[in-house]
């Protein structure tokens, strides 16, 4: 709820959040916020399933054990993909530890390129 919260009160390009399964990326389609919702996700099946959420948009990442990496990698996607531009806040979700299921514990704000 705090990065729906914080993702409409900043006015936020994107919501990037980090999953396995996809749980995350659903409850947060579950609210009507009219900010993108990207779920990044190394899990094909999870992609998959993830097409049928509304407002999320799946995307590929690939697996790290790192969570700098990982949020470094899922910057860098939404900037190839179009979605952001440098200097743009977009809003990133996580679980920590990673790798682990149990649910998403950490919000960061980023500014995109910076």
């Amino acid at each position: 709820m705090g990065a729906l919260f914080t993702a409409y009160h900043l006015q936020v390009k994107a919501i990037a959040a980090l999953t396995d399964s996809g749980a995350t990326a659903l409850w947060m389609s579950r609210h009507r916020i009219h900010v993108p919702i990207y779920a990044m996700t190394p899990n094909l099946a999870s992609q998959r399933k993830m097409q049928l959420y509304r407002n999320v948009v799946p995307l590929p990442l690939e697996a790290s054990a790192d969570r700098d990496t990982a949020l470094e990698q899922a910057e860098e996607l939404l900037l190839s993909q179009g979605v952001v531009q440098r200097g743009d806040f977009i809003v990133l979700t996580i679980g920590e530890p990673m790798g682990q299921p149990g649910g998403t514990n950490t919000l960061k704000i980023v500014r995109v390129g910076a």
